[in-house]
């Protein structure tokens, strides 16, 4: 399922009578093309594809589009250098929509910005990621008083790196005991002040992935 739509996997070889897209279904023989970030996962625009379009998408791996104002067939960028390079296309459960995960070179929207909602389009780790804007809103405040985050980086990084040594022998313990509620808790306190940890060292949880991507190629 991706955001409530079942989905067929594409592979590039594959051509659109194997897809069985159903370019009948409206009457002006588009389809949508909802266009994601492979990597960040972000939507970054709705386009309409035709047969054709579909077909020079597959042959350029350049996702082309036709447009509706232009009366033509549209490559994204091919003004601008903006390409969306195509990595992969997924089909709905009902043949008349398509999802397409590129690798954006530039801003996709036409005003500039990186979405056509005009959002960042930075990675988001759900939860984490909030849990990392309250870490670095209230160490910006600094309030010692009211906030452990504040209290602990007052007392500077080799605090905040002893305390993950603590929570990490504390995980591991845990973790050769049975008492699987224990032992989330106090991972659950491990990767806190991880994070913790990372800002203290000005770094991200995008800094991890970047890493991590690099040793995976």
């Amino acid at each position: 399922m991706v955001d409530g739509y079942c989905t067929k996997n594409y592979q590039p070889t594959t051509n659109n009578q194997n897809m069985n897209i159903d370019f009948n279904k409206n009457n002006d023989g588009l389809v949508p093309a909802i266009i994601q970030d492979a990597t960040t996962k972000n939507v970054l625009m709705l386009g309409y594809m035709n047969e054709e379009a579909f077909a020079k998408t597959q042959a350029t791996k350049l996702v082309t589009f036709f447009s509706r104002t232009k009366n033509r067939l549209w490559t994204k960028g091919e003004e601008s250098g903006n390409v969306l390079n195509l990595v992969d296309i997924k089909l709905d459960c009902d043949n008349d929509s398509l999802l397409v995960s590129v690798n954006p070179n530039g801003p996709t929207c036409h005003k500039g910005s990186d979405t056509c909602w005009q959002e960042e389009n930075t990675p988001n780790y759900s939860f984490l990621s909030t849990l990392e804007n309250v870490i670095a809103e209230r160490v910006a405040n600094k309030d010692t008083q009211k906030s452990y985050v504040a209290s602990l980086f007052s007392k500077g990084i080799n605090k905040v790196a002893q305390k993950v040594g603590e929570e990490a022998v504390e995980t591991v313990i845990e973790a050769m005991d049975n008492n699987d509620e224990l032992f989330l808790y106090e991972s659950a306190d491990l990767l806190f002040h991880y994070l913790m940890l990372l800002q203290a060292k000005g770094f991200t949880l995008k800094d991890i992935e970047k890493e991590l991507r690099g040793r995976h190629k």
